[in-house]
This record gives structure tokens, C-alpha cells and sequence, in this order.
């Protein structure tokens, strides 16, 4: 899509195209091994309890020793795609 080697400049190829040249240079970061034991394992949780959010994802994996804050879990759950399910109570 966009050769730094052609004779157009990358601003003007970027330009034509209508992308940002911040897009061009951005190079995606590797996960780390950490978040990946952490992903494997909040993913057995999720099977377990579907319901649970960020804070109690954040709350189980803390207290199987993982030192892991609320606002990671949230990062890591959008990620992977996984929400908690609402828990619908019924009165009568």
C-alpha cells in the first residue's frame, strides 16, 4: 500500500490514500507473556462465571495470588472480547 521507497513522499501517498501518516508508522506491540498466562486464565474463569465483571474477575484472579489491578482486567477483557452477563433477579 504505501512504498517509502517510491518517488511520491510518504505525505502525499498517505495524503491520496486519505490515511493518517501516524497509521503508517505504527508498529503494534507484542503481548507480553504475563498477560498471556493472565488471559488463559481469566478465560477459565469467564467459562466458570459468566457474569462476572472486571472488578470480579480482578477480585478472583487477586486472590489465586495474581497481582493484577481492575483497570488491566477491563484492558484485557476488551481484548478478548468477553463481557459479564447481567444478572436478572426476579421478585414474587
Amino acid at each position: 500500500m504505501i512504498d517509502k521507497k517510491h518517488d511520491l513522499s510518504v505525505v502525499k501517498q498517505a495524503k491520496l490514500l486519505g490515511l493518517a501518516r501516524s497509521t503508517i508508522y505504527y508498529e503494534a506491540r507484542t503481548m507480553s507473556a504475563a498477560d498471556l498466562v493472565l488471559m488463559r486464565r481469566m478465560d477459565e474463569l469467564h467459562l466458570l462465571y459468566p457474569f462476572a465483571g472486571s472488578r470480579t474477575l480482578a477480585g478472583r484472579l487477586r486472590g489465586e495470588g495474581y497481582s493484577i489491578g481492575r483497570l488491566h482486567v477491563r484492558t484485557l477483557m476488551r481484548k478478548m472480547g468477553l463481557e459479564g452477563t447481567i444478572r436478572i433477579f426476579v421478585r414474587g
